[in-house]
């Protein structure tokens, strides 16, 4: 476990399931890219449920985490995360969300803790820490 680490946006929407608290860093932080996440979740469901249940997470996250900005640094680190992507083989457009996060985390030099580790396979400056989700 890191002191400090980024939460991917995954790993955010399974807080509730982690078990392990030792798996999470001490202090977790997330973007402002998870947030622009999750923001999103409420407007493309039809389910009145399911949308009270995304806008109470999103609040959720809005109240425990002051996110961490896509700022200048992460924007110049974007370029290295999109170079890695391509190189590898992948879409940057397909992981815009993963490697706007990505950025964020190679900018601050921060691990990100995710339950997805294959989204971020080939970006060769992130720490990544994978995130073990016991099965419901």
């Amino acid at each position: 476990m890191s002191d400090h680490g980024i939460l991917d946006t995954n790993a955010v929407i399974l807080l509730p399931r982690i078990v392990d608290s030792e798996s999470l860093p001490k202090y977790p932080s997330i973007t402002t890219i998870t947030l622009a996440e999750l923001s999103v979740g409420p407007h493309v469901t039809t389910n009145d449920i399911e949308r009270a249940a995304r806008q109470a997470h999103l609040q959720q996250a809005e109240s425990d985490f002051e996110p961490i900005p896509f700022d200048a640094a992460a924007a110049r680190a974007f370029g290295r995360v999109a170079s890695d992507l391509r190189s590898a083989g992948r879409k940057t457009k397909a992981r815009a969300y993963d490697a706007l996060i990505a950025s964020i985390a190679v900018a601050h030099q921060l691990p990100l803790y995710t339950a997805n580790p294959d989204d971020f396979q080939g970006i060769t400056e992130l720490s990544l820490v994978p995130i073990v989700i016991p099965e419901r």
